[in-house]
C-alpha cells in the first residue's frame, strides 16, 4: 500500500469529522433571536430592552453577538401561527394562547413559558349605559378583543361567564365576540356609534377609553376574575429554540430582567421611551399614572396563571392537565418564584 493511499482514509475520516462537527455548530447556531410583539404597554419590557440594546448587551456577555429581529403582529392565533411556522423564536401573547399551544404542541414541539411581562388588570369596557355588568350584555352588543377564543382576555371572559352561569356556560359570550386590533377596538369605544359596544383591551388602550368617553365604564377586571394580580402576558418558545441556544436564550431572559428594574424604579422615563419607540399618542400624564398603578407590576415572575390552567382543562379547552405552573413554563432562576 503506498503512502498516499494508507494515508487516504485517516485524511478522509478527519474531513467527515470536521464536515460532522461543522453541521452540528450549524444545527446549535448561536446568536439570532426572532422575537413577536403586540400592542400595547403590556409589551413595555421588550420596547425597552429593543430602544436600550439589552438582549444584545447581555449576548456579548454571554460571548455571542446576537441579532435581534422584531415584529409585531395582532392576537394570540397569529402569534401561534407564527411561532409553529419557524418564522419567530420568542412569542408575546397572553396566558391563553400559552396554554393552548403549550397543549397542542405537549410531547412534540413542547411549546413553554419563558418568562412573564408582568402584572397588569385587564378591564372589559362598555361605552353601552345598559351594560353594568357581563350579565347585562345582548345580541345587539358586539364585544371586541384582540382573538376569539384564543386570547387571554377571550379566556377571561369565558371564565368570568363560567362563574356567572355555570361551567357549561363558559362559552355564552362567545357569539358576541369578534377580532379586533386594540388601537382599533379603543378608538371604536371612544367614539361610539359602532355595534362595538364592549372591549376587553389591556393598557393604556382601556385607559383612553375611561378617559375619552363619559358614557365608559368598567365591567369587568381580570384580577377580580382571577382573584388578584397575575400575568395576563407572556413569553414563550419552543423546547428546541431554548435547548440549541443556550447563551441566546439566557441573554435574553437577563435583558428582560433588566428591562423589569428599568421600569419599576424609572416610570417616567419608561413612559417617555415608550411614547417615543410605539410614536404612541397618548397623554403623557394619563401613561405616567398607569405605570404607577400599584396595581401595575414589572416582573418577569409569572403569578397566578395556575387558576386559569385548571379552568381551561376543566372545560375541555386544553386536555393535558397540568398539574402546577412549572409544567407550561421552562424551568429558569428568574422565573422560579412562579405561580
Amino acid at each position: 500500500m503506498s503512502l498516499f493511499t494508507s494515508r487516504w482514509p485517516r485524511r478522509a475520516a478527519v474531513s467527515m469529522l470536521v464536515a460532522g462537527l461543522a453541521l452540528t455548530a450549524n444545527a446549535h447556531a448561536e446568536g439570532r433571536i426572532r422575537i413577536a410583539e403586540q400592542f400595547g404597554v403590556v409589551y413595555l419590557l421588550l420596547n425597552v430592552a429593543r430602544d436600550q440594546q439589552l438582549i444584545e448587551k447581555h449576548g456579548k456577555q454571554q460571548g455571542v453577538d446576537v441579532k435581534v429581529e422584531w415584529t409585531q403582529l395582532s392576537g394570540g392565533s397569529a402569534v401561534n401561527d407564527a411561532l409553529l411556522s419557524g418564522s419567530i423564536d420568542i412569542a408575546g401573547a397572553g396566558v391563553g394562547p400559552l396554554l393552548t399551544l403549550w397543549d397542542r404542541t405537549h410531547g412534540r414541539q413542547n411549546v413553554k413559558g419563558v418568562a412573564s411581562l408582568g402584572n397588569f388588570p385587564y378591564y372589559l369596557v362598555s361605552n353601552n349605559p345598559k351594560v353594568k355588568s357581563i350579565a347585562d350584555f345582548t345580541e345587539k352588543d358586539r364585544i371586541a378583543l384582540p382573538a376569539v377564543g384564543v386570547s387571554v382576555q377571550s379566556r377571561v371572559l369565558q371564565y368570568a361567564a363560567a362563574r356567572q352561569w355555570g361551567d357549561k356556560e363558559f362559552n355564552r359570550l362567545d357569539k358576541w365576540t369578534v377580532a379586533v386590533p386594540h388601537p382599533d377596538a379603543a378608538a371604536a369605544i371612544i367614539a361610539g356609534g359602532t355595534e362595538i359596544t364592549g372591549h376587553f383591551g389591556n393598557p393604556p388602550f382601556q385607559e383612553q377609553e375611561l378617559a375619552g368617553n363619559p358614557n365608559a365604564r368598567i365591567v369587568l377586571n381580570s384580577y377580580d376574575v382571577l382573584g388578584g394580580p397575575s400575568s395576563a402576558t407572556v413569553l414563550y418558545a419552543t423546547e428546541k429554540f431554548r435547548n440549541d441556544n443556550p447563551k441566546t436564550y439566557r441573554a435574553f431572559v437577563d435583558a428582560l430582567a433588566e428591562a423589569a428594574d428599568f421600569a419599576t424604579k424609572q416610570p417616567e422615563a419608561a413612559a417617555d421611551l415608550y411614547i417615543r419607540v410605539n410614536k404612541a399618542k397618548i397623554d403623557r400624564a394619563l401613561l405616567v399614572k398607569i405605570l404607577k398603578n400599584p396595581q401595575v407590576q414589572f416582573k418577569v415572575t409569572p403569578q397566578n396563571t395556575f387558576p386559569l390552567a385548571e379552568f381551561m382543562h376543566r372545560v375541555g379547552a386544553i386536555k393535558n392537565a397540568p398539574k402546577s405552573w412549572q409544567d407550561y413554563f421552562f424551568p429558569d432562576p428568574a422565573t422560579a418564584q412562579g405561580s
